[in-house]
């Protein structure tokens, strides 16, 4: 990495999780000079709809990070099969492989998958996507390959659109337990609203079962690792802070970024790497799945333990009966805490399964990439896919959002569900 924060000691504990299947490496391929998310030409149509399914999704909608995770992964995977299937379906379809030509148009199959899953998730959207729709249709030649390709795609986008109808997503009547009692989950300051509890029941896109995949629960209130843990968040990761370094804060606030850096990654990786479009479309569908389902599994974790976030023990310390903590009434975090239980931390999940997914495609770990963030104004800079995934477990407790032992089992928790969702997304097809 070419900006370098200094990272805490490894955690020693022994921690586990279930882990049931062993990770699938997929062909490498070979890597090109990224292209500028805004402005500069894109290097397959994959690319340049993966950005405005991010314009339509986050820029505008401002979806959370969990919710904006099961948009990409619709859109992603109904350009899959689109391309998969136009290709000749060299791979397994994710859920239909339409009639197609491999003359059929790549472009306008992609255009038309993402556009019409984009537009049943955002119909207020409509005016403009439409308009961004006809401007990419614009640019293809009139004629049998591009109405082919516009209907394969059309059919990708209706099989997603009615696979995921009725999926748990968005369901208001699904909430967080609430505590009162030392150690139970408490809304989070600073809207202390209920929010993205139906996560945990959501349908996978992948994996057979989340609920296979757990971590260990917390430590005891009382015990030396809870003080531990409680006091190393406490100093650094309040907003006062005086002993994180700067770079310590960068990093916090960049990982923190809704708007979120692992986007980026996965579009600098396919440019850099000259990935043709239907590896792209695998890259990331196959990405983007295994991120929804490592969150399932994540927040069903969470909702198991519901153990109470920093920015809820820190000032009601005196209460947790250690005589090794102390509560400061006054405390706050750098950065604002998801309205979600602890335990584990569903940012180390959706991480750890992003590179872990990276690195399986791309057959190695030593591949250089980067992305900006807005919230921290900086670029960052790395030569390695696990040096990104290491950095993650304290950027959380420099944040002052995770016990790092939380960021711990995240990070192992969405390595296992990836694992299922490698060995069963993609396959090359048998003749």
């Amino acid at each position: 990495m070419a900006r370098r924060s200094r990272t805490s000691a490894t955690f020693r504990r022994a921690l586990a999780v279930v882990v049931a299947t062993a990770l699938t490496l997929t062909t490498p391929s070979v890597l090109a000079p990224p292209a500028a998310r805004a402005g500069a030409a894109t290097p397959n149509a994959v690319v340049a709809w993966h950005v405005h399914a991010q314009t339509t999704i986050y820029d505008v909608a401002r979806q959370s990070p969990n919710a904006a995770s099961r948009s990409f992964a619709m859109v992603q995977g109904a350009v899959y099969d689109a391309v998969n299937a136009i290709a000749g379906t060299p791979y397994e379809p994710y859920l239909t492989a339409p009639r197609a030509r491999r003359g059929d148009s790549v472009p306008a199959a992609v255009a038309a998958a993402a556009h019409h899953v984009l537009l049943s998730l955002f119909p207020a959207q409509a005016d403009a996507l439409q308009a961004r729709y006809a401007a990419e249709l614009a640019r293809i030649p009139e004629g049998r390959a591009k109405r082919g390709g516009i209907a394969v795609g059309e059919a990708t986008a209706a099989a997603m659109i009615e696979d995921r109808r009725a999926d748990g997503a968005f369901d208001a009547s699904v909430t967080w337990p609430v505590g009162t009692a030392p150690g139970e989950y408490r809304l989070t300051p600073p809207n202390f609203v209920q929010s993205g509890a139906w996560y945990a029941f959501l349908k996978p896109f992948v994996i057979r079962d989340p609920s296979r995949y757990r971590v260990p629960g917390p430590p005891a209130l009382t015990s030396a690792a809870y003080a531990r843990q409680l006091n190393e968040v406490k100093v650094l990761g309040s907003a006062a802070s005086t002993v994180r370094t700067p770079a310590q804060t960068e990093a916090a606030t960049w990982w923190d970024d809704f708007n979120m850096v692992e986007w980026q990654f996965r579009r600098v990786l396919a440019t850099n790497q000259r990935l043709g479009n239907l590896e792209t479309a695998r890259l990331f569908a196959q990405t983007d799945m295994a991120t929804v389902d490592a969150l399932i599994s994540c927040y069903q974790q969470k909702r198991r333990w519901s153990f109470w976030r920093p920015v809820t023990a820190i000032p009601l310390a005196g209460a947790d009966g250690n005589p090794a903590t102390t509560a400061d009434p006054s405390w706050q975090p750098l950065r604002a805490t998801a309205p979600s239980a602890e335990w584990p931390s569903g940012h180390a999940c959706y991480t750890s399964a992003t590179m872990v997914s990276l690195r399986s495609f791309f057959g190695r770990d030593d591949l250089p990439f980067h992305a900006y963030s807005p919230d921290s104004g900086t670029t960052r800079h790395f030569t390695s896919l696990r040096k990104a995934q290491a950095e993650v477990q304290p950027a959380r407790v420099w944040a002052g959002v995770h016990y790092r032992a939380a960021a711990v089992l995240g990070d192992r928790l969405g390595t296992a569900v990836t694992g299922e969702v490698l060995h069963g997304f993609g396959r090359p097809a048998r003749r």
